[in-house]
């Protein structure tokens, strides 16, 4: 386990029309210089109220893995980012990159690396992370903001039950999170939601750029089908993107949390860190 962590809580990021946007920072006992941008589960929703739990408070299954990435060495900043039904796309998606480029702007500070940043998420969290890894994310060179000058884009993912393609499964949370209904399979689309769809959706932006990405999917999740996890391998390969996809049999949404007892999985956590660790090594830092 991991000794003598320290967690730096609420720091902010960024701000969007006076809201601050937070992070929390989990230093390892010995870091290895790199840095993990964490996006927690959240449906894309959160409560509308004072006593709202922040996403940074680790609840959803993305938690399984803090400690295992903290073992290894990672700098880990835990993200809140703005949720529905208040915010809609591309708002989430607009705060993670944010996240990303406060990271990489303030890297010394935080002893990473800032070519060194990869990405983890759970659920909405790993479809957020996923785009993080195929969206271009070029800085704005023009920008006053010198944070917004510089790049959002992540080394390496590694995503777990994730929504891949958004125009393919319907449910209420991305709706919600979309703030455009599309009709329900077999019924006439609107062709302004579907686009929106498509947009938000990481199959649409794969190229053969894309950052290496790890699939994690247990095949009885019932909340985001399997097939969004072979859907996303199939653009990765297609493209020439390097992917990797670990099935995990009868596992459901919330697999993470399942390992007891499951000697037939292989064992995911470490291939997540070897993953990283293959994918972000740098031997001159």
């Amino acid at each position: 386990m991991v000794a003598a962590m320290d967690t730096e809580k609420n720091i902010v990021f960024g701000m969007y029309s006076g809201l601050a946007l937070l992070l929390d920072v989990h230093h390892p006992a010995q870091s290895n210089g790199r840095a993990l941008i964490v996006v927690p589960g959240s449906g894309w929703t959160s409560k509308q109220t004072y006593d709202a739990a922040p996403l940074t408070a680790l609840r959803s299954s993305v938690r399984f893995f803090v400690p295992k990435f903290l073992d290894a060495g990672y700098t880990l900043f835990v993200v809140n980012h703005r949720n529905g039904p208040r915010f809609h796309y591309p708002a989430a998606v607009e705060d993670v990159q944010r996240a990303v480029r406060f990271v990489r702007y303030s890297a010394s500070a935080y002893g990473v690396n800032p070519d060194r940043i990869g990405a983890v998420g759970y659920s909405s969290g790993a479809h957020l992370a996923a785009l993080l890894g195929v969206l271009d994310g070029t800085g704005n060179a023009d920008d006053p903001d010198p944070v917004n000058q510089v790049s959002a884009r992540v080394e390496c993912v590694v995503a777990a039950a994730t929504p891949a393609d958004l125009t393919k499964y319907r449910s209420a949370e991305w709706a919600l999170f979309m703030g455009q209904l599309v009709a329900p399979a077999g019924a006439s689309q609107d062709p302004i939601a579907l686009k929106a769809y498509r947009a938000a959706s990481p199959v649409t932006h794969v190229t053969s750029s894309s950052a290496p990405m790890l699939l994690l999917h247990g095949d009885a999740d019932a909340m985001v089908p399997f097939a969004m996890a072979e859907t996303m391998r199939e653009a990765m390969e297609k493209a020439g993107a390097e992917v990797k996809l670990i099935r995990l049999p009868g596992g459901s949404h919330d697999f993470a949390g399942e390992t007891h007892g499951r000697p037939d999985w292989p064992d995911f956590f470490a291939e997540a860190v070897g993953w990283m660790d293959g994918h972000l090594r740098d031997k001159s830092f």
